[in-house]
């Protein structure tokens, strides 16, 4: 099969166009700031969001310019440098993800498949119990609160709540890596929801 290295190119180069379009009108929108919620920009650029949910800071490009006015958010850039465009959209989404983690917060759930697989917490150290020769043992950081359930007929469940949405998606990633769902019975720890794609035993192949 022969392949066009100048179609593949140009398409490749256009979904990268495309992208960048996209993440560059991300970036033109304010974020809205709701109340109770206060939001200052520091001499080097760091951005500081506080509200009932605690409070989150952020570095920003010094060639990103971001403005608090009255009531929003506003980020601009100076060149349409592909850099520049790709950071005027990240840095957007960034604050726009700290604002809704001060005010609301982030919840990711977690459940434990399989037969004598057990979580139980002391504070901040969870206790896994997944089928290995000794428990494991896992400190989750001060700034997310954790809770573990096991409810008769149920799937253990881990319970992470927070206002970074960043560490949290990090934490909950870690824990999953300590048993990823295996393909063919679906043991592990997984996320709430989330569908494992089971491939077909040996037996059933014949």
């Amino acid at each position: 099969m022969r392949v066009n290295v100048n179609n593949y190119f140009s398409r490749t180069c256009r979904d990268q166009i495309l992208k960048l379009e996209n993440m560059s009108r991300i970036g033109k929108k304010p974020v809205l700031i709701p109340n109770g919620i206060t939001v200052t920009v520091g001499a080097n650029n760091t951005v500081t969001v506080k509200g009932p949910k605690g409070e989150l800071k952020q570095a920003i490009d010094r060639d990103i310019k971001v403005e608090v006015k009255e009531n929003k958010i506003e980020i601009s850039r100076p060149t349409d440098q592909i850099r520049h465009r790709a950071l005027h959209g990240l840095y957007r989404s960034l604050l726009s993800n700290m604002v809704k983690g001060v005010t609301e917060g982030y919840k990711r759930q977690l459940e434990l498949i399989g037969v004598g697989f057990k979580a139980s917490n002391q504070g901040n150290l969870l206790d896994l119990a997944l089928g290995y020769s000794h428990n494991i043992i896992f400190e989750i950081p001060k700034e997310l609160k954790l809770a573990t359930a096991q409810e008769k007929g149920e799937n253990p469940k881990i319970m992470l709540e927070g206002s970074d949405k960043q560490l949290i998606g990090q934490v909950a990633a870690k824990i999953r890596g300590l048993r990823k769902p295996e393909p063919y019975k679906g043991k592990g720890i997984r996320y709430t929801g989330e569908i494992v794609r089971k491939k077909a035993g040996k037996a059933a192949g014949k």
